[in-house]
């Protein structure tokens, strides 16, 4: 053996099936192994790209739904500012209507009130005049029983007005 490699008929032989070999085995792997693993990639790669897509469209989507929802929330904001106004309103028409209504119920006893003190003055005069139509009465009769002349009649009289008082008779 004087050479570490023989290229003999044999060796060329067998390197010839291995090599055949290895590229028959190559196909063969690669048909089974390399196209499906490669197919699998290229769907993940797609789905990833879809996903991304439809991430994109969701943010979108958010991002314009969030622009209504504050647009709304503003809208809302401002029909509750309107809201809270009109309340006021009303109750300050409320206010002005029940303090109207308190001042002409204040107002309708006061007069009634007053028509009262009226009754009761007239009643008063009234009963005053009764007295002194009485009191004439027993001064009549004091003057028919007495015979009196002029003189005492005009002392009684002035005796019983001075009793009443000038006050009565002004009113």
């Amino acid at each position: 053996m004087d050479r570490l490699i023989g290229f003999d008929p044999q060796l060329l032989h067998d390197a010839v099936l291995t090599g055949i070999n290895i590229f028959i085995l190559f196909f063969a792997l690669s048909y089974l192994l390399f196209n499906p693993v490669q197919d699998v990639l290229e769907k993940r790669k797609q789905k990833i790209a879809g996903d991304l897509s439809q991430a994109a469209a969701d943010k979108t989507s958010a991002e314009t739904m969030k622009a209504e929802y504050e647009a709304k929330l503003k809208d809302v904001d401002k029909e509750a500012e309107s809201i809270l106004e009109t309340a006021r309103r009303k109750a300050k028409a409320r206010e002005e209507e029940m303090l109207s209504e308190a001042r002409a119920e204040a107002a309708r006893i006061i007069e009634r009130a007053n028509w009262e003190i009226e009754l009761e003055k007239k009643k008063a005069i009234d009963d005053m005049k009764q007295e002194v139509v009485n009191i004439a009465s027993l001064m009549a009769e004091k003057i028919v029983a007495n015979s009196i002349d002029v003189k005492i009649q005009d002392a009684l009289i002035d005796e019983t007005l001075r009793e009443m008082g000038e006050s009565t008779w002004q009113s």
